[in-house]
């Protein structure tokens, strides 16, 4: 229960071996003292990874090593147990999250060490106060007076100024150092700042720099917090409300949906660092922790949506400022066709009784929402406030494949084509479009993923293209025809290519021999009669032979770019009798027929000598030999000798392709307005059958046709374009060049004149799906100047750079709402002997920023 829960947070938790704690478990049911489950002391040396230090193993998991149980059992144990000696209690601290209780097994290690003596560190391990630690571990006197900075890289530190709070509220994670320093006896302090950044100190003190031109220190996988900040620091409403504090008077303290006005208290600090003038970069690490302690999915270092980030925070910022200490309950009304206006003014109102902030006052406007049911065509109205316009991208119906076709002429080589293919499409679909460009029939066609030298999957014709991802190497494979029935006279092999290395083992002093995989892997139809070795070897002669002679020294053609001689070729075909034992025909090696003992181990050798490679049955990995089973897909391995594949085999010929004339047609990028999108988000869809809406008049779910229109606008207008794609078929991030423009004008349903917008920011996003890398362009208030923010490090830039296919997030700010700058924008560098340290001259500034990322303009 709830008490349970604070008992828990404020006594804490022990861990306990779970071998001792089930012996326990067992001698308290038999109560048998002299039985052999005595427990005996507390024993949790299992727990530890050495006696020395104490150091609990790594990946620990809960009730398969060990146990918690509360401080109160704890006790009791050990008072009846004891402990074995030197052994140190595990008591570890109940972090209370907003959603959950959770447990820190591992305590954050810190390293430690004096102001005076800063060469000599320390390691230590804990949850709790940190002074007390330091002055036990370097013998401060009792009573001195000291202080604390944390220190998280060689230029920054800041001070830990209450020195009582635990680890998780101080902010301090794994691998920050933690310097003390003890007041002199005439009172001053050893330095301002540990030593280690008084030069940092003195340069930001002498800094005088353009307010709001300041970097964000990426913290590690932050830059989408730093692109979200960048943009509402650029936001002139927001950032003059806080720069002139009013948001004191404001902060909500008792609202149950807010954070007790944090989130409003760690975002102002940030903002007043920013605009101070007086810092290159800020280091937003309390904003950081603040976000994660009140939103767990941002805990931890992994990379974020900004604009997941971005909701969160406005919506944060609207309940730490709401200005409505009780949100009263209000009925609403349908509109029963009343005039839209007046429906409109009821639910702005009604909204305004609940929601009162700087939030609303600066990012709210209304949508007007028309469903009409199917069956009776009953009209509901109503008007829903909006934050930020999310807006679809025209997505294309078609995809852009490449693909390797191999056919089945072994002389040859794969040639790469470009398909246009459906995105919900199947392997079929795309089979049939390479079928046009080749002449060969679907049903001749195997596609398969190859990876590492070998096959990652083999598709089925029925398998969707979405299985298939845009960086995969997808070859397409030529069998004879009817050989991709299910059934059939013939069976498709996977082989794969392996080079046989030997090698000694150095403990027993024989000799081994392992594989190696190389070169493309083949698809092969191959008739039943004749799945023998001594027959496949010459079905892969044939198969890996080019009709070039480059060379008289091997016995046959393998590969493409590998030779064959005919006068060789004779001689393979005097070595190909039939194999006399199942362990010779396994290796490849068969003796001759004759009565001779010596001559049959002469003719042997000889012949021994003249095989390319031997085959075997593996796996589908190429890996694990095992028989020539009937299996799904049977994989074939054929093994050559290093000498005789670097004397037969040339892998540079073996890897060239050529390309279809269709790689020579450029991609053309897309490119689409910006007013496109908002019409699509305007356009009449059809409900979900997952979201269906209640129609009053059927009495039942109803998947109505719905329509969204802008009723009215806010002052800052936020404008999401969606270029993450999740739908059942795939998943993907949409390139497209959307052309926004620096000056807006939309029009709503309100009958006022269209609204009239100025572009201030934009937040990009460079990368794919699992990766990538934000970035924003963001005006600046004060003196009209265009800037280029990536992470710590800020640019000039010019207005045609900023339309790329990389913006995300479109901030625009109202005309008739914008304040004139109040400085001339800043003169080039090259005739400004005050250019800020922080940010480049124009033309470089622009190479800078090309430099970072693949930038389009257009």
């Amino acid at each position: 229960g709830k008490c349970d829960v604070e008992l828990l947070v404020n006594v804490g938790t022990y861990l306990v071996e779970r071998r001792w704690y089930e012996q326990w478990k067992e001698y308290v049911v038999t109560g048998d003292q002299n039985s052999s489950s005595f427990p005996g002391q507390i024993d949790n040396t299992e727990l530890f990874e050495e006696l020395d230090s104490y150091h609990l193993k790594e990946r620990l998991v809960e009730n398969e090593d060990f146990v918690l149980i509360p401080a109160e059992a704890w006790c009791n144990l050990l008072a009846w147990y004891g402990m074995v000696d030197d052994q140190p209690a595990l008591e570890r601290k109940v972090v209370d999250l907003p959603s959950t209780v959770k447990v820190e097994v591992y305590p954050v290690e810190i390293f430690l060490c004096l102001h005076s003596n800063m060469e000599n560190v320390v390691t230590a391990q804990f949850s709790h106060t940190i002074q007390k630690v330091m002055m036990k571990q370097f013998d401060v006197v009792e009573g001195a007076e000291t202080r604390l900075w944390m220190k998280s890289s060689d230029t920054c530190c800041e001070r830990l100024r209450n020195v009582h709070v635990n680890v998780l509220d101080s902010s301090l994670s794994s691998g920050m150092t933690v310097i003390m320093e003890m007041r002199n006896e005439d009172g001053t302090w050893p330095s301002s700042r540990p030593q280690i950044i008084r030069n940092s100190v003195e340069e930001q003190e002498s800094y005088r720099g353009q307010p709001g031109v300041c970097g964000l220190t990426n913290l590690g996988n932050t830059c989408f917090m730093n692109s979200a900040l960048q943009c509402l620091s650029n936001t002139p409403p927001l950032t003059e409300y806080f720069l002139q504090s009013a948001y004191l008077e404001e902060l909500n303290f008792t609202n149950p949906l807010g954070m007790k006005g944090e989130i409003a208290e760690a975002y102002a600090d940030v903002i007043k660092q920013m605009w101070s003038g007086r810092h290159y970069s800020v280091v937003p690490r309390l904003f950081k922790t603040k976000v994660g302690h009140f939103a767990s999915q941002f805990l931890g270092y992994q990379q974020h949506d900004s604009q997941e980030l971005l909701s969160f925070l406005l919506d944060g910022l609207h309940e730490d400022l709401n200005r409505v200490k009780n949100k009263e309950y209000i009925e609403l009304r349908d509109a029963d066709g009343r005039p839209d206006q007046e429906v409109a003014e009821e639910a702005w109102h009604n909204h305004r009784r609940r929601n009162n902030s700087v939030i609303v006052d600066t990012f709210h406007g209304l949508f007007k929402s028309t469903l009409v049911c199917p069956e009776c065509r009953k009209v509901s109205v109503t008007f829903d406030p909006f934050c930020y316009l999310s807006v679809p991208l025209p997505v294309s119906k078609d995809r852009v494949m490449e693909v390797f076709f191999v056919s089945l002429d072994p002389v040859a080589k794969p040639v790469q084509h470009r398909l246009v293919v459906p995105k919900a499409g199947k392997v079929f679909d795309l089979c049939s479009a390479l079928s046009e460009m080749t002449d060969v029939s679907v049903n001749q066609m195997v596609v398969a993923d190859v990876f590492n030298h070998r096959f990652y999957k083999i598709y089925h014709a029925d398998e969707s293209l979405s299985c298939i991802l845009d960086r995969d190497d997808i070859f397409v494979y030529e069998l004879s025809s009817g050989s991709v029935e299910e059934e059939g006279d013939e069976v498709v092999l996977a082989l794969y290519l392996r080079e046989r290395s030997h090698y000694r083992d150095s403990g027993s002093g024989s000799s081994s021999c392992g594989t190696s995989l190389f070169g493309h892997p083949l698809l092969m139809a191959v008739p039943r009669v004749q799945c023998s070795r001594n027959a496949l070897y010459h079905l892969f002669l044939q198969r890996l032979a080019t009709k070039d002679s480059a060379s008289a020294s091997c016995s046959a053609g393998a590969s493409a770019g590998v030779p064959t001689n005919s006068q060789q070729g004779a001689g393979l075909q005097q070595q190909q009798q039939p194999c006399e034992t199942e362990e010779e025909e396994e290796k490849g090696e068969c003796p001759p027929q004759t009565n001779e003992g010596q001559a049959k181990r002469k003719g042997y050798q000889a012949r021994r000598r003249k095989l390319l490679f031997s085959i075997h049955a593996v796996n589908s990995n190429g890996t694990t030999e095992r028989g020539m089973g009937e299996d799904a897909q049977p994989y074939v391995a054929i093994d050559w000798d290093p000498d005789m594949k670097k004397k037969c085999y040339n892998e540079n010929e073996a890897e060239k392709y050529v390309k279809h004339q269709s790689m020579e047609v450029p991609h053309q990028q897309t490119t689409v307005q910006l007013q496109e999108c908002i019409e699509l988000f305007t356009t009449v869809e059809i409900l979900e059958e997952e979201n269906p809406w209640y129609c009053p008049i059927c009495k039942k779910h109803q998947l109505a046709t719905k329509k969204l229109d802008l009723w009215s606008l806010p002052e800052v207008l936020i404008i999401h374009l969606k270029r993450f794609s999740y739908t059942k078929y795939s998943r993907e991030k949409l390139d497209i060049i959307v052309d926004f423009p620096l000056r807006l004008v939309i029009s709503c349903l309100s009958f006022t004149p269209p609204s009239r917008y100025d572009l201030i920011a934009v937040s990009n996003h460079y990368g794919g799906l699992r990766d990538g890398h934000y970035t924003s362009y963001a005006r600046n208030k004060d003196n009209g100047q265009w800037y280029y923010f990536d992470d710590n490090k800020v640019t000039y830039a010019r207005e045609e750079q900023i339309v790329t296919n990389a913006a995300y997030l479109l901030f625009y700010h109202r005309q008739d709402k914008i304040r004139q700058p109040t400085l001339p924008p800043p003169s080039d560098s090259s005739s400004s002997p005050t250019q800020p340290a922080n940010v480049t001259s124009h033309k470089h500034g622009m190479e800078r920023a090309t430099s970072c990322v693949n930038m389009e303009t257009d």
